[in-house]
């Protein structure tokens, strides 16, 4: 069994920080579940282009509002407290954030721990070796 507390995160490496968001994650690949969870604040007022190309990823809204904005089709999805979105087709997106928001975030495969969005928004497939 495997029990971790929020506030334990940052002192165990498992907290990673960028400019427009900070997340804490409490699975990664290490723990052998074959996914990763993480706990994520997406700082008010700010704009985050992604493209997960070696990940899905499914995240729930449990604080804020934003929206999220397909950049391929220009498509817009409200997001707030209570909504789930999931990108099961690697969808290159903007998370526009008007409030802080909070987001419980899962990644398959899972996340080896310190990956951060490269310049296309992609996280670099890892391995526990590459860590």
């Amino acid at each position: 069994m495997i029990v971790k507390n929020r506030k334990d995160l940052a002192a165990a490496g498992r907290e990673v920080q960028a400019e427009t968001w900070t997340s804490r994650r409490f699975l990664l690949a290490e723990d052998g579940m074959g996914f990763s969870l993480h706990d994520t604040t997406i700082h008010a007022g700010t704009t985050t282009e992604i493209h997960y190309q070696n990940h899905l990823e499914a995240v729930y809204c449990i604080q804020g509002s934003g929206r999220v904005q397909l950049v391929d089709t220009g498509e817009v999805f409200e997001i707030e407290a209570g909504v789930m979105y999931a990108l099961n087709g690697n969808e290159k997106h903007l998370l526009i954030a008007d409030t802080q928001m909070r987001m419980v975030c899962v990644f398959n495969p899972a996340l080896v721990g310190p990956e951060t969005h490269d310049e296309n928004g992609v996280y670099p497939l890892l391995t526990l070796e590459e860590a």
